[in-house]
Protein backbone atom coordinates (compact mmCIF):
# COMPACT_ATOMS: atom_id res chain seq x y z
CA UNK A 1 0.00 0.00 0.00
CA UNK A 2 1.42 3.64 -0.75
CA UNK A 3 1.71 5.61 2.28
CA UNK A 4 1.66 8.99 0.57
CA UNK A 5 -1.90 10.84 -0.64
CA UNK A 6 -2.26 13.82 -3.15
CA UNK A 7 -3.25 16.91 -1.59
CA UNK A 8 -6.30 16.82 -3.76
CA UNK A 9 -7.74 13.78 -2.22
CA UNK A 10 -6.70 14.44 1.67
CA UNK A 11 -8.41 17.67 1.22
CA UNK A 12 -11.70 16.74 -0.65
CA UNK A 13 -11.68 13.33 1.97
CA UNK A 14 -10.98 15.73 5.20
CA UNK A 15 -13.53 18.68 3.94
CA UNK A 16 -16.62 16.41 3.06
CA UNK A 17 -16.65 15.43 6.66
CA UNK A 18 -18.48 18.94 7.35
CA UNK A 19 -21.91 18.19 5.47
CA UNK A 20 -22.31 14.67 6.97
CA UNK A 21 -21.16 15.81 10.47
CA UNK A 22 -23.76 18.60 10.25
CA UNK A 23 -26.43 16.03 9.15
CA UNK A 24 -25.75 13.46 11.63
CA UNK A 25 -25.30 16.09 14.53
CA UNK A 26 -28.66 17.72 13.62
CA UNK A 27 -30.66 14.08 14.29
CA UNK A 28 -28.66 12.61 16.82
CA UNK A 29 -28.58 15.68 19.01
CA UNK A 30 -31.63 17.37 18.08
CA UNK A 31 -34.29 14.82 17.63
CA UNK A 32 -34.83 13.98 21.22
CA UNK A 33 -35.56 17.92 21.26
CA UNK A 34 -38.03 18.62 18.39
CA UNK A 35 -39.62 15.57 19.62
CA UNK A 36 -40.33 16.83 22.98
CA UNK A 37 -40.47 20.49 21.89
CA UNK A 38 -42.71 20.56 19.24
CA UNK A 39 -45.16 17.54 19.83
CA UNK A 40 -47.81 16.98 22.55
CA UNK A 41 -47.05 13.00 23.52
CA UNK A 42 -48.19 11.18 26.33
CA UNK A 43 -46.09 9.71 28.20
CA UNK A 44 -46.40 6.49 26.83
CA UNK A 45 -46.09 7.83 23.34
CA UNK A 46 -42.96 9.22 23.98
CA UNK A 47 -42.21 6.27 26.16
CA UNK A 48 -43.08 4.13 23.06
CA UNK A 49 -40.60 6.64 20.83
CA UNK A 50 -37.76 6.26 23.03
CA UNK A 51 -37.56 2.84 22.81
CA UNK A 52 -37.93 2.56 19.47
CA UNK A 53 -34.80 5.33 19.15
CA UNK A 54 -32.82 2.29 21.33
CA UNK A 55 -33.95 -0.89 19.53
CA UNK A 56 -33.16 1.22 16.15
CA UNK A 57 -29.84 2.64 17.28
CA UNK A 58 -28.67 -1.11 18.30
CA UNK A 59 -29.81 -2.74 15.06
CA UNK A 60 -28.27 0.04 13.43
CA UNK A 61 -24.60 -1.13 15.28
CA UNK A 62 -25.33 -4.74 14.35
CA UNK A 63 -26.19 -3.01 10.90
CA UNK A 64 -22.62 -1.51 10.78
CA UNK A 65 -20.79 -4.96 10.61
CA UNK A 66 -23.31 -6.38 7.96
CA UNK A 67 -22.81 -2.82 5.99
CA UNK A 68 -18.50 -3.12 6.06
CA UNK A 69 -18.97 -7.15 4.71
CA UNK A 70 -21.10 -5.53 1.84
CA UNK A 71 -18.52 -3.22 1.03
CA UNK A 72 -15.81 -5.66 1.45
CA UNK A 73 -17.42 -7.69 -1.50
CA UNK A 74 -18.55 -5.15 -4.02
CA UNK A 75 -16.43 -4.25 -6.48
CA UNK A 76 -17.15 -1.32 -8.57
CA UNK A 77 -15.34 0.18 -11.46
CA UNK A 78 -15.82 4.21 -9.09
CA UNK A 79 -14.20 2.41 -6.02
CA UNK A 80 -14.56 0.24 -3.25
CA UNK A 81 -15.63 3.09 -0.99
CA UNK A 82 -17.02 6.25 -3.13
CA UNK A 83 -20.32 4.59 -4.87
CA UNK A 84 -21.65 4.13 -0.99
CA UNK A 85 -20.79 7.27 -0.19
CA UNK A 86 -22.86 9.25 -2.29
CA UNK A 87 -25.49 6.77 -2.75
CA UNK A 88 -25.80 7.32 1.48
CA UNK A 89 -25.51 10.56 1.44
CA UNK A 90 -28.47 11.00 -1.29
CA UNK A 91 -30.85 8.79 1.00
CA UNK A 92 -29.88 10.24 4.16
CA UNK A 93 -30.53 13.16 2.69
CA UNK A 94 -34.13 12.79 1.65
CA UNK A 95 -35.05 10.94 5.03
CA UNK A 96 -33.75 13.77 6.93
CA UNK A 97 -36.30 16.26 4.95
CA UNK A 98 -39.41 13.96 6.05
CA UNK A 99 -38.46 13.56 9.45
CA UNK A 100 -38.33 17.70 9.69
CA UNK A 101 -40.83 18.01 7.57
CA UNK A 102 -43.85 15.42 7.81
CA UNK A 103 -46.07 15.91 11.14
CA UNK A 104 -48.69 14.05 11.89
CA UNK A 105 -49.89 14.07 15.39
CA UNK A 106 -50.52 11.07 18.39
CA UNK A 107 -49.71 7.66 17.37
CA UNK A 108 -49.68 8.20 13.91
CA UNK A 109 -46.45 10.41 14.54
CA UNK A 110 -45.05 7.25 16.48
CA UNK A 111 -45.24 5.05 13.92
CA UNK A 112 -44.13 7.63 11.56
CA UNK A 113 -41.04 8.33 13.73
CA UNK A 114 -39.90 4.73 14.09
CA UNK A 115 -39.92 4.15 10.49
CA UNK A 116 -38.41 7.18 9.53
CA UNK A 117 -35.99 7.04 12.13
CA UNK A 118 -35.01 3.30 11.58
CA UNK A 119 -34.57 4.42 8.04
CA UNK A 120 -31.96 6.91 8.69
CA UNK A 121 -30.01 4.96 10.82
CA UNK A 122 -30.00 2.97 8.37
CA UNK A 123 -28.82 5.11 5.47
CA UNK A 124 -26.68 6.91 7.15
CA UNK A 125 -24.71 3.82 7.78
CA UNK A 126 -24.29 3.12 4.13
CA UNK A 127 -22.51 6.30 4.17
CA UNK A 128 -20.85 6.02 7.55
CA UNK A 129 -19.11 3.20 7.19
CA UNK A 130 -17.76 3.71 3.75
CA UNK A 131 -16.28 6.61 4.65
CA UNK A 132 -14.28 5.94 7.38
CA UNK A 133 -13.72 2.68 5.92
CA UNK A 134 -11.40 5.15 3.30
CA UNK A 135 -9.36 6.32 5.96
CA UNK A 136 -7.10 3.43 7.05
CA UNK A 137 -7.02 3.11 3.36
CA UNK A 138 -5.31 5.90 2.25
CA UNK A 139 -2.27 5.70 4.52
CA UNK A 140 -0.70 3.11 7.19
CA UNK A 141 2.13 5.60 7.49
CA UNK A 142 1.35 6.66 11.36
CA UNK A 143 2.27 10.43 11.11
CA UNK A 144 0.27 10.74 7.68
CA UNK A 145 -2.41 8.48 9.55
CA UNK A 146 -2.30 11.35 12.74
CA UNK A 147 -2.42 14.13 10.15
CA UNK A 148 -5.52 12.59 8.01
CA UNK A 149 -7.71 12.34 11.24
CA UNK A 150 -6.74 15.79 13.19
CA UNK A 151 -7.23 17.32 9.77
CA UNK A 152 -10.49 15.62 9.16
CA UNK A 153 -11.39 16.07 13.17
CA UNK A 154 -11.02 20.06 12.31
CA UNK A 155 -14.29 19.95 9.54
CA UNK A 156 -15.87 17.25 11.77
CA UNK A 157 -16.09 20.02 14.48
CA UNK A 158 -17.07 22.80 11.72
CA UNK A 159 -20.14 20.68 10.59
CA UNK A 160 -21.11 19.67 14.04
CA UNK A 161 -20.58 23.21 15.70
CA UNK A 162 -22.56 25.17 12.83
CA UNK A 163 -25.60 22.92 13.61
CA UNK A 164 -25.16 23.27 17.15
CA UNK A 165 -24.64 26.46 17.74
CA UNK A 166 -27.03 27.79 15.81
CA UNK A 167 -30.54 25.65 16.75
CA UNK A 168 -30.55 26.49 19.62
CA UNK A 169 -30.78 30.10 18.93
CA UNK A 170 -33.21 29.41 16.68
CA UNK A 171 -35.93 27.22 18.11
CA UNK A 172 -37.28 28.87 21.20
CA UNK A 173 -40.63 30.04 20.16
CA UNK A 174 -40.36 28.99 16.33
CA UNK A 175 -39.23 25.85 16.72
CA UNK A 176 -41.08 24.15 14.30
CA UNK A 177 -40.58 26.01 10.99
CA UNK A 178 -37.08 26.62 12.25
CA UNK A 179 -36.40 22.69 12.14
CA UNK A 180 -37.73 22.29 8.92
CA UNK A 181 -35.64 25.02 7.44
CA UNK A 182 -32.61 23.72 8.88
CA UNK A 183 -33.28 20.08 8.04
CA UNK A 184 -33.59 21.40 4.07
CA UNK A 185 -30.58 23.36 4.28
CA UNK A 186 -28.59 20.41 6.04
CA UNK A 187 -29.61 17.99 3.72
CA UNK A 188 -28.69 20.03 0.71
CA UNK A 189 -25.20 20.35 2.42
CA UNK A 190 -24.57 16.82 3.14
CA UNK A 191 -24.75 15.72 -0.41
CA UNK A 192 -22.85 19.08 -1.83
CA UNK A 193 -19.67 18.04 0.63
CA UNK A 194 -20.44 13.88 -0.01
CA UNK A 195 -19.93 14.86 -3.94
CA UNK A 196 -16.66 16.69 -2.95
CA UNK A 197 -15.56 13.74 -1.58
CA UNK A 198 -16.46 11.38 -4.24
CA UNK A 199 -15.07 13.45 -7.35
CA UNK A 200 -11.98 14.41 -5.44
CA UNK A 201 -10.53 11.46 -3.48
CA UNK A 202 -8.55 9.05 -5.87
CA UNK A 203 -8.81 5.80 -3.85
CA UNK A 204 -5.96 3.31 -3.02
CA UNK A 205 -5.57 0.47 -5.19
CA UNK A 206 -7.49 -2.78 -4.34
CA UNK A 207 -6.12 -5.68 -3.13
CA UNK A 208 -7.23 -9.28 -3.40
CA UNK A 209 -10.25 -8.17 -5.39
CA UNK A 210 -11.81 -11.62 -5.93
CA UNK A 211 -11.85 -12.88 -2.23
CA UNK A 212 -15.75 -12.97 -0.60
CA UNK A 213 -16.33 -12.04 2.53
CA UNK A 214 -19.00 -13.97 4.25
CA UNK A 215 -21.29 -12.99 7.30
CA UNK A 216 -19.35 -16.07 9.10
CA UNK A 217 -15.99 -14.95 8.37
CA UNK A 218 -16.77 -10.80 9.60
CA UNK A 219 -17.58 -12.63 12.86
CA UNK A 220 -14.37 -14.75 12.92
CA UNK A 221 -12.20 -11.45 11.88
CA UNK A 222 -13.50 -10.03 14.54
CA UNK A 223 -13.21 -12.34 17.31
CA UNK A 224 -9.42 -13.21 16.83
CA UNK A 225 -8.61 -9.53 16.86
CA UNK A 226 -8.26 -9.60 20.70
CA UNK A 227 -6.64 -6.33 20.96
CA UNK A 228 -10.11 -4.86 18.61
CA UNK A 229 -12.53 -6.29 20.93
CA UNK A 230 -10.51 -4.92 23.93
CA UNK A 231 -10.49 -1.34 22.07
CA UNK A 232 -14.07 -1.45 21.09
CA UNK A 233 -16.04 -2.37 24.19
CA UNK A 234 -13.35 1.01 25.13
CA UNK A 235 -14.67 3.23 23.02
CA UNK A 236 -18.27 2.26 23.30
CA UNK A 237 -18.11 3.14 27.10
CA UNK A 238 -15.94 5.87 26.26
CA UNK A 239 -18.78 7.25 24.01
CA UNK A 240 -21.41 7.35 26.17
CA UNK A 241 -19.62 8.85 28.99
CA UNK A 242 -18.85 11.64 25.80
CA UNK A 243 -22.68 11.98 24.22
CA UNK A 244 -24.50 12.27 27.43
CA UNK A 245 -23.61 15.55 28.75
CA UNK A 246 -23.87 17.28 25.38
CA UNK A 247 -27.51 15.44 24.87
CA UNK A 248 -29.06 16.57 28.33
CA UNK A 249 -27.57 20.37 27.59
CA UNK A 250 -30.87 21.75 26.31
CA UNK A 251 -32.70 20.61 29.20
CA UNK A 252 -30.26 21.71 31.58
CA UNK A 253 -30.43 25.25 30.54
CA UNK A 254 -33.94 25.46 29.89
CA UNK A 255 -34.31 24.47 33.69
CA UNK A 256 -31.91 26.34 35.00
CA UNK A 257 -32.03 29.64 33.40
CA UNK A 258 -35.40 29.76 31.55
CA UNK A 259 -36.91 29.16 28.50
CA UNK A 260 -36.80 32.69 26.83
CA UNK A 261 -33.53 33.13 27.87
CA UNK A 262 -31.47 30.08 27.31
CA UNK A 263 -30.75 30.10 23.14
CA UNK A 264 -27.68 32.14 23.41
CA UNK A 265 -26.87 30.11 26.54
CA UNK A 266 -27.05 27.45 24.99
CA UNK A 267 -24.73 28.17 22.36
CA UNK A 268 -21.96 29.97 23.98
CA UNK A 269 -21.80 26.28 25.23
CA UNK A 270 -21.99 24.80 22.49
CA UNK A 271 -19.07 27.27 21.24
CA UNK A 272 -17.50 25.55 24.53
CA UNK A 273 -17.95 22.57 22.83
CA UNK A 274 -16.67 23.18 19.16
CA UNK A 275 -13.91 25.24 20.97
CA UNK A 276 -12.70 22.30 22.95
CA UNK A 277 -12.74 19.83 20.12
CA UNK A 278 -11.58 21.84 17.52
CA UNK A 279 -8.41 22.80 19.81
CA UNK A 280 -7.88 19.46 20.49
CA UNK A 281 -7.78 18.60 16.71
CA UNK A 282 -5.02 20.97 16.80
CA UNK A 283 -3.01 19.93 20.33
CA UNK A 284 -2.89 16.31 19.55
CA UNK A 285 -0.50 15.78 16.68
CA UNK A 286 1.86 18.11 18.94
CA UNK A 287 0.98 15.81 22.30
CA UNK A 288 1.32 12.57 20.19
CA UNK A 289 4.95 13.78 19.02
CA UNK A 290 5.97 13.72 23.07
CA UNK A 291 3.71 11.60 24.71
CA UNK A 292 2.35 8.11 24.42
CA UNK A 293 -1.21 7.45 23.92
CA UNK A 294 -1.51 6.15 27.14
CA UNK A 295 -0.24 9.00 29.10
CA UNK A 296 -2.24 11.11 27.31
CA UNK A 297 -5.77 9.28 28.12
CA UNK A 298 -4.16 9.21 31.30
CA UNK A 299 -3.40 12.78 31.82
CA UNK A 300 -7.25 13.20 30.19
CA UNK A 301 -9.58 11.38 32.74
CA UNK A 302 -8.03 12.99 35.65
CA UNK A 303 -8.75 16.28 34.49
CA UNK A 304 -12.36 14.54 33.28
CA UNK A 305 -13.06 13.76 36.74
CA UNK A 306 -11.94 16.75 38.38
CA UNK A 307 -14.25 18.62 35.54
CA UNK A 308 -17.41 16.41 36.02
CA UNK A 309 -16.86 17.22 39.65
CA UNK A 310 -16.87 21.17 39.37
CA UNK A 311 -20.13 20.68 36.87
CA UNK A 312 -22.09 18.57 39.33
CA UNK A 313 -21.36 21.33 42.00
CA UNK A 314 -22.77 24.17 40.34
CA UNK A 315 -25.52 25.78 42.48
CA UNK A 316 -25.46 23.38 44.46
CA UNK A 317 -21.64 23.88 46.26
CA UNK A 318 -20.36 26.59 43.87
CA UNK A 319 -22.15 29.32 42.51
CA UNK A 320 -23.93 29.10 39.21
CA UNK A 321 -21.25 31.24 37.63
CA UNK A 322 -21.88 31.18 33.67
CA UNK A 323 -18.40 31.99 32.90
CA UNK A 324 -17.07 29.62 35.27
CA UNK A 325 -19.52 26.89 33.82
CA UNK A 326 -18.52 27.78 30.42
CA UNK A 327 -14.46 27.29 31.30
CA UNK A 328 -15.12 23.96 32.57
CA UNK A 329 -17.30 23.01 29.62
CA UNK A 330 -14.29 24.10 27.86
CA UNK A 331 -12.09 21.81 29.64
CA UNK A 332 -14.40 18.76 29.57
CA UNK A 333 -14.82 19.10 25.99
CA UNK A 334 -11.48 19.42 25.39
CA UNK A 335 -9.90 16.50 26.92
CA UNK A 336 -12.88 14.16 25.77
CA UNK A 337 -11.61 15.53 22.59
CA UNK A 338 -8.11 14.36 23.09
CA UNK A 339 -9.31 11.03 24.31
CA UNK A 340 -11.28 10.62 21.19
CA UNK A 341 -8.73 11.24 18.46
CA UNK A 342 -6.51 8.39 20.51
CA UNK A 343 -8.92 6.13 20.58
CA UNK A 344 -9.72 6.09 16.65
CA UNK A 345 -5.59 5.80 16.09
CA UNK A 346 -5.77 2.87 18.48
CA UNK A 347 -8.87 1.27 16.79
CA UNK A 348 -7.15 1.78 12.88
CA UNK A 349 -4.20 0.40 14.13
CA UNK A 350 -5.58 -2.78 14.81
CA UNK A 351 -5.96 -3.32 11.90
CA UNK A 352 -2.08 -3.46 10.98
CA UNK A 353 -2.28 -5.53 14.15
CA UNK A 354 -4.45 -8.30 11.92
CA UNK A 355 -2.42 -8.21 8.91
CA UNK A 356 0.27 -8.87 10.65
CA UNK A 357 -1.02 -11.71 12.22
CA UNK A 358 -3.10 -13.68 9.66
CA UNK A 359 -2.06 -11.78 6.41
CA UNK A 360 -5.08 -10.10 5.83
CA UNK A 361 -6.58 -6.85 5.10
CA UNK A 362 -10.03 -5.86 6.27
CA UNK A 363 -10.48 -2.23 6.32
CA UNK A 364 -14.11 -1.98 5.87
CA UNK A 365 -14.97 -4.56 8.34
CA UNK A 366 -12.48 -3.31 11.20
CA UNK A 367 -13.06 0.46 10.86
CA UNK A 368 -16.80 -0.41 11.33
CA UNK A 369 -15.92 -1.43 15.15
CA UNK A 370 -16.11 2.76 15.12
CA UNK A 371 -19.11 3.50 14.05
CA UNK A 372 -20.52 0.27 16.04
CA UNK A 373 -19.41 1.68 19.08
CA UNK A 374 -20.94 5.05 18.19
CA UNK A 375 -24.61 3.79 17.42
CA UNK A 376 -24.53 1.31 20.44
CA UNK A 377 -23.65 4.14 22.92
CA UNK A 378 -25.70 6.79 21.18
CA UNK A 379 -28.78 3.79 21.80
CA UNK A 380 -27.61 3.64 25.72
CA UNK A 381 -27.36 7.32 25.31
CA UNK A 382 -30.72 7.93 23.93
CA UNK A 383 -32.46 5.07 26.32
CA UNK A 384 -30.68 6.65 29.45
CA UNK A 385 -31.27 10.27 29.03
CA UNK A 386 -35.54 9.70 27.75
CA UNK A 387 -35.47 8.10 31.15
CA UNK A 388 -33.66 10.83 33.21
CA UNK A 389 -36.45 13.15 31.80
CA UNK A 390 -38.98 11.18 32.60
CA UNK A 391 -38.36 9.87 35.99
CA UNK A 392 -37.10 13.60 37.13
CA UNK A 393 -40.54 15.04 35.92
CA UNK A 394 -39.06 17.40 33.64
CA UNK A 395 -40.84 15.49 30.29
CA UNK A 396 -44.12 15.85 31.97
CA UNK A 397 -42.94 20.33 32.25
CA UNK A 398 -41.82 19.98 28.70
CA UNK A 399 -44.89 18.93 27.26
CA UNK A 400 -46.61 22.12 28.37
CA UNK A 401 -44.24 23.86 26.61
CA UNK A 402 -44.56 22.19 23.56
CA UNK A 403 -48.40 22.60 23.35
CA UNK A 404 -47.02 26.49 23.31
CA UNK A 405 -44.81 25.93 20.07
CA UNK A 406 -47.59 24.06 18.55
CA UNK A 407 -49.97 26.82 19.06
CA UNK A 408 -47.40 28.81 17.54
CA UNK A 409 -46.60 26.80 14.55
CA UNK A 410 -50.75 26.81 13.83
CA UNK A 411 -50.65 30.47 13.97
CA UNK A 412 -52.88 30.69 17.64
CA UNK A 413 -50.41 32.25 19.63
CA UNK A 414 -47.99 34.93 19.69
CA UNK A 415 -44.37 34.15 20.06
CA UNK A 416 -43.53 36.37 23.30
CA UNK A 417 -46.81 35.46 25.09
CA UNK A 418 -45.52 31.98 24.53
CA UNK A 419 -41.87 32.68 25.82
CA UNK A 420 -43.69 34.24 29.04
CA UNK A 421 -46.11 31.13 29.54
CA UNK A 422 -42.83 28.66 29.09
CA UNK A 423 -40.95 30.47 31.49
CA UNK A 424 -43.76 30.40 34.18
CA UNK A 425 -44.08 26.84 33.78
CA UNK A 426 -40.23 26.50 34.31
CA UNK A 427 -40.55 28.08 37.71
CA UNK A 428 -42.74 25.74 39.15
CA UNK A 429 -40.16 22.95 38.85
CA UNK A 430 -38.59 21.20 42.04
CA UNK A 431 -34.85 21.32 42.57
CA UNK A 432 -34.77 18.33 43.31
CA UNK A 433 -35.98 17.04 39.67
CA UNK A 434 -33.17 19.38 38.30
CA UNK A 435 -30.92 18.03 40.41
CA UNK A 436 -31.85 14.62 39.16
CA UNK A 437 -31.35 15.84 35.66
CA UNK A 438 -27.50 16.87 36.31
CA UNK A 439 -26.40 13.45 38.33
CA UNK A 440 -27.68 11.95 34.90
CA UNK A 441 -25.35 14.27 32.98
CA UNK A 442 -22.65 14.03 35.15
CA UNK A 443 -22.27 10.48 37.14
CA UNK A 444 -23.26 8.22 34.15
CA UNK A 445 -20.49 9.30 31.63
CA UNK A 446 -17.77 9.65 34.35
CA UNK A 447 -18.38 5.85 35.33
CA UNK A 448 -18.28 5.21 31.96
CA UNK A 449 -15.41 7.55 31.01
CA UNK A 450 -13.18 5.38 33.94
CA UNK A 451 -14.29 1.88 32.75
CA UNK A 452 -12.76 2.48 29.27
CA UNK A 453 -9.78 4.11 30.78
CA UNK A 454 -9.38 0.66 33.03
CA UNK A 455 -9.76 -1.36 29.66
CA UNK A 456 -7.26 0.24 27.96
CA UNK A 457 -4.63 0.03 30.53
CA UNK A 458 -5.06 -3.62 30.85
CA UNK A 459 -5.80 -5.19 28.06
CA UNK A 460 -4.69 -2.89 24.71
CA UNK A 461 -1.34 -3.67 23.92
CA UNK A 462 -0.52 -1.61 20.73
CA UNK A 463 1.74 1.08 22.05
CA UNK A 464 3.97 3.42 19.60
CA UNK A 465 6.67 1.12 19.40
CA UNK A 466 4.36 -2.02 18.62
CA UNK A 467 2.62 -0.08 15.81
CA UNK A 468 6.16 0.58 14.54
CA UNK A 469 7.30 -2.84 14.44
CA UNK A 470 3.68 -4.46 12.62
CA UNK A 471 4.15 -1.67 9.85
CA UNK A 472 7.87 -3.05 9.29
CA UNK A 473 7.11 -6.64 9.41
CA UNK A 474 3.96 -6.62 7.07
CA UNK A 475 6.60 -4.32 4.90
CA UNK A 476 8.88 -7.22 4.93
CA UNK A 477 6.45 -9.61 3.84
CA UNK A 478 5.24 -7.63 1.05
CA UNK A 479 9.11 -7.07 -0.11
Amino acid sequence: METGISKRTKWSYCVGATGRDAAYVLVSMFILTYVQYTFKLTIAQFSVISAAMVVCMVWDAVNDLMMSTIIENCHFKGGKFKPFIITGAILNALVIIAMFTIRPSGWGFVAFFCVTYLLWGMTYTINDIAYWGMLPSLSSDPKERDSLVTLMGIFVCIGQFSVAGIVPIVIAGNAVRAFRIIALIVALLFIAFQLLTFFGVTESKREDTDKKVSIKDMAKILARNDQLIAIGIAYILFCVGQQLLLLLAVNFFYFEFGYSSSGDLITIFTVMYGLGTLVAQFLYPMLAEKLSRRKLISGCMIVLIIGYGLFLSFGYILPMNVIVLNVTGFVIFLCQGLYNLAVIVMVNNTIEYDEYKYGERHDSIISAIRSFASKLSNALNQGAASLILIISGIYAVSQDISALEVEIGNGNLVREDALVLADVFIKGVERSQTLMLRIGMVLVPLVAMIAAYAIIRAKYKIDETEYKRLVEEIAKCKN
